[in-house]
């Protein structure tokens, strides 16, 4: 699944710039199976982040911000060569974004949280070998 389609990265870069980035002969046609490869990559990529915290797959509908994260980050893996600095600063900021989401600073409202999730320290020891009482 992923989080993200090849319509959403046009509606937020154009299609000439997805034509420009997927297609390598002479730059006109979007190329679906690059686009889509990327999309995956990009997908990945979220969910290992979204594992340390919640339950995997996310319900239904995908939270908004993580379509413009994955368009970010599959944005960026489309640029073969050198991303511009703007593409790079949006790649950069959606990475730390997905950081604060595993952290717990930035929360999915619709994703179950998983069952280590609570934010909570648990300790766990053996059992006591020395005590005050009996030799």
């Amino acid at each position: 699944m992923t989080y993200a389609t090849q319509s959403d990265l046009i509606a937020r870069f154009s299609e000439q710039e997805l034509a420009e980035q997927t297609d390598r002969v002479n730059g006109a046609v979007v190329d679906a199976a690059v686009v889509d490869r990327e999309l995956l990559y990009a997908s990945a990529a979220i969910d290992g982040y979204l594992a340390a915290r919640y339950v995997l797959p996310l319900p239904s509908p995908v939270p908004d911000l993580l379509i413009g994260l994955c368009c970010d980050l599959a944005r960026y893996a489309l640029y073969t060569d050198a991303a511009p600095e703007q593409v790079r600063d949006r790649y950069k900021d959606a990475r730390a974004r997905l950081r604060d989401i595993a952290a717990g600073a930035l929360r999915l409202d619709a994703a179950t949280p998983s069952a280590g999730s609570s934010g909570l320290v648990e300790v766990v020891s053996s059992e006591r070998l020395f005590s005050r009482g009996a030799r």
